[in-house]
């Protein structure tokens, strides 16, 4: 399996990204593509600020997805790029969309098929760019030489993934600090009620008013009168306040 495509490969810095969805936009024109955005623009906490984050496939050396599609639907080729499940032999098993340590891959259920970033293949096979790649005005996605990263960037590229006690390999890199050989990923620390008994009134965020702590438990509607009750114990026989 060949490491590039062309000698080229394709870097991920979301710190750049700044929503101005091209590249959702540009993926949809890919010719193999249909029409079809295989790319999500996420936000990183909507709740607090607008930054996204552009999501791609990543290109796992072992793709998980390939490996829990019961019907083989999902091949890797010679070149490491992991393509988007086989029509004729898709089941919508949603298999890999749980599978996939990046959340990735998407099951398109008006389709009955899961779509995914291909590295728009039928670019990148002859020389050419992906389209999100292309358009990108900030560099969050590049397309390029290892070694024009490492003149332009002062980040890192890193294509390590830690996930507890396994280590996932990517064909596509994230930019991070020189100082990291791998990223960690812990779910236990994305639980904001780690170490603490689980109260959901609690969990009240920063930034954006939350609807759990406003004044909606506070604003019943009364009672109305002349209502038929509905029980024994229920509290439409009490009189109203007015």
């Amino acid at each position: 399996m060949t490491a590039t495509l062309n000698g080229n490969e394709f870097f991920l810095d979301p710190s750049r990204c700044i929503g101005c969805q091209a590249c959702v936009a540009a993926c949809a024109e890919c010719g193999t593509h249909r029409g079809q955005s295989m790319i999500h623009l996420e936000y990183v906490d909507r709740p607090t600020g607008v930054q996204t984050a552009p999501v791609v496939c990543m290109h796992c050396e072992d793709p998980t997805c390939a490996r829990v599609c019961p019907a083989d639907a999902i091949k890797q080729d010679d070149h490491g790029i992991v393509h988007s499940a086989a029509k004729p032999r898709c089941v919508a098993c949603s298999n890999c969309v749980i599978a996939c340590p990046f959340g990735v891959p998407k099951m398109k259920v008006e389709m009955d098929l899961m779509m995914k970033c291909d590295m728009c293949y039928d670019r990148t096979s002859v020389g050419k760019k992906p389209m999100c790649a292309t358009v990108c005005p900030s560099g969050a996605l590049y397309y390029g030489t290892r070694e024009s990263v490492a003149q332009a960037r002062r980040e890192k590229p890193v294509n390590e993934f830690q996930f507890g006690r396994q280590t996932v390999r990517t064909k596509v890199n994230m930019m991070t600090s020189p100082e990291l050989k791998a990223l960690p990923f812990e779910v236990l620390d994305f639980l904001p009620w780690e170490g603490k008994d689980f109260d959901p009134f609690e969990l009240t965020r920063t930034g954006a008013p939350d609807a759990a702590g406003s004044a909606l438990w506070d604003e019943l509607p009364q009672p109305i009168k002349n209502a038929a009750p509905c029980g024994n114990h229920c509290k439409c026989r009490e009189p109203a306040n007015v």
